[in-house]
C-alpha cells in the first residue's frame, strides 16, 4: 500500500515560483519501484489535466502550456517527486495532484496553488 502526500502549494504573485513535493509513504525500509510518476492539476469547473510526467528511466514529458517553466524531478532515496514551477501565471491556479504507478495507480490528496495577477 502506497500513500502519496503533496505539499508546497500556496499563494504567489505572477512571475513567482513554487516547488511542490510528493512523498510516497511506505513501510520503513521499503524501496519503491515507481514505473511512472506525474503531476496533474484541476481548476474549479475544469477537467483534470496532465501537467508533467516522468518514467522510471527518467524520461520526462510536459504539457505545452508549462514547457520551459515547470520541471519534474525525483529523489529516490527520499521517495519523493518534485514539481518546480517557475514564471507562474494566473492560469496555473489549480489543485495539483501527484500520481504514481507501481502495481496499480495512486493519487495524492492535492495541494492548492494560487497565482495572483
Amino acid at each position: 500500500q502506497v500513500q502519496l502526500v503533496e505539499s508546497g502549494g500556496g499563494l504567489v504573485q505572477a512571475g513567482g515560483s513554487l516547488r511542490l513535493s510528493c512523498v510516497a509513504s511506505v513501510a520503513s525500509g521499503t524501496i519503491l519501484s515507481l514505473d511512472y510518476m506525474a503531476w496533474y492539476r484541476q481548476a474549479p469547473g475544469k477537467q483534470r489535466e496532465l501537467v508533467a510526467s516522468e518514467t522510471s528511466s527518467g524520461i520526462t514529458a510536459y504539457a505545452d502550456s508549462v514547457k520551459g517553466r515547470f520541471t519534474i524531478s525525483r529523489d529516490n532515496a527520499k521517495n519523493t517527486v518534485y514539481l518546480q514551477m517557475n514564471s507562474l501565471k494566473p492560469e496555473d491556479t489549480a489543485v495539483y495532484y501527484c500520481y504514481a504507478i507501481t502495481r496499480r495507480d495512486y493519487w495524492g490528496q492535492g495541494t492548492q496553488v494560487t497565482v495572483s495577477a
